[in-house]
């Protein structure tokens, strides 16, 4: 059990690792691609997208087929060969085409460890696995900042890929080799997406699914790169500074929101709580774009940290689902979850073109509103949930 939740864990890195790297690569990819903002946007949204779209068909391959072979399959076909794609890519359009089969293949990896932790631990502590295993995962995060400047540095981008695909494969096969699938369900109910989906207790948080990841992924997986490149003239090692810092307040989240449950006793207070802070964080960005230093340094810190709510808000969401249904109904919540960061991804990339300077800041500031604006609906229709701890 532990040696195939380790295979799944570094699945995961990679996966957090692949939705994070174009924000370093941008300034490398321009020059020698001739890539725009706009086209790595595109890329970053077709990763969360078809990662989105995989979640359905990965549900119901968890609940019949088991994590083992759903996770390892997608993972060396979507994930490697998308990685190798990436690694001979020529132009814009065949790095979107690598980044949405890189997000085929990371599409089942998180879903599957959720759906070993719900067969077969209490579910007083699914939150907290969840969140450790986020955690742990973002170190694909921080791989994605520093480390992927210097290796690019040294052997350059497409040798990095290349390295990375043969990676990504290897881990592949460890998954083959270590998991081990749950025993399944037995029971005569039946059941589908749609029972799920008329489950009314279930809608507040599927709308809080949409809002709560997206602030942090569409900063950090995108923008940033070109917000520290565009605004403060920031180079290459800066902007993987930056990069990794605030991934690390992300990792750093991730292990906070379990103990804090305890401390909260209540999910969905948690849920609000950390939310609201990391709106008030997104307003101070909104109103000081330029302020530079430590303080905007802080404010995308206060993004990553606060805005680690996706695993306890997953949490609450497992409380009401089925357990014969429990595969389907992890993989909705992950759906809302990353088809929203993935039109953010697009939405924000049409706004910073249709905003564009000067002042140099304007795109950013509308940026920062747009985002803001999606988590506060959110937060506002997430009030009205039903609270379920256990």
């Amino acid at each position: 059990m532990r040696a195939g939740l380790a295979a799944l864990v570094a699945a995961y890195v990679l996966s957090q690792f692949y939705r994070a790297f174009l924000a370093v690569l941008t300034p490398v990819l321009a020059v020698d691609l001739g890539t725009t903002a706009a086209d790595m946007a595109a890329a970053s949204g077709y990763w969360f997208l078809a990662f989105a779209l995989m979640q359905l068909p990965v549900g119901l391959a968890l609940d019949r087929i088991g994590p083992r072979w759903t996770a390892a399959s997608l993972l060396a076909l979507g994930g490697g060969g998308g990685a190798a794609l990436f690694a001979m890519a020529q132009g814009p359009a065949s790095i979107q085409i690598a980044m949405a089969l890189i997000g085929v293949g990371c599409s089942p990896v998180l879903m599957a460890s959720f759906y070993i932790f719900a067969r077969s631990f209490a579910p007083a502590v699914f939150g907290t696995l969840a969140g450790v295993t986020i955690g742990v995962g973002n170190l694909g995060n921080i791989g994605a900042s520093v480390p992927l400047t210097m290796a690019v540095d040294l052997i350059g981008w497409r040798g990095t890929l290349g390295a990375l695909a043969a990676v990504t494969l290897i881990v592949a096969v460890m998954i083959v080799a270590l998991v081990r699938d749950p025993e399944q369900v037995t029971t005569d109910q039946k059941g589908s997406l749609l029972d799920l989906l008329r489950l009314p207790a279930l809608w507040p948080i599927l709308i809080m699914m949409a809002a709560c990841y997206a602030p942090a992924a569409a900063i950090r997986g995108l923008w940033i790169g070109p917000y520290y490149r565009d605004v403060f003239a920031a180079d290459a090692a800066l902007i993987g500074q930056a990069s990794l810092i605030m991934g690390l307040a992300m990792v750093a989240g991730n292990f906070a929101y379990g103990p804090l449950e305890r401390v909260f006793k209540s999910r969905k207070a948690l849920i609000l709580t950390g939310n609201l802070l990391t709106l008030l964080c997104l307003a101070g960005l909104f109103a000081l774009p330029s302020a530079g230093g430590w303080v905007t340094l802080g404010l995308l810190m206060g993004v990553g940290f606060f805005g680690a709510s996706f695993p306890m808000t997953v949490a609450h969401g497992r409380a009401f689902i089925p357990p014969h249904l429990l595969g389907r109904g992890v993989t909705l919540l992950n759906l809302f979850g990353i088809g929203s960061a993935g039109l953010m991804q697009l939405a924000t990339g049409r706004v910073h073109a249709a905003m564009g300077p000067p002042p140099v800041t304007a795109p950013y500031v509308a940026l920062f509103g747009f985002i803001g604006i999606w988590l506060a609906i959110g937060l506002a229709v997430y009030a009205f949930a039903q609270n379920r701890n256990d």
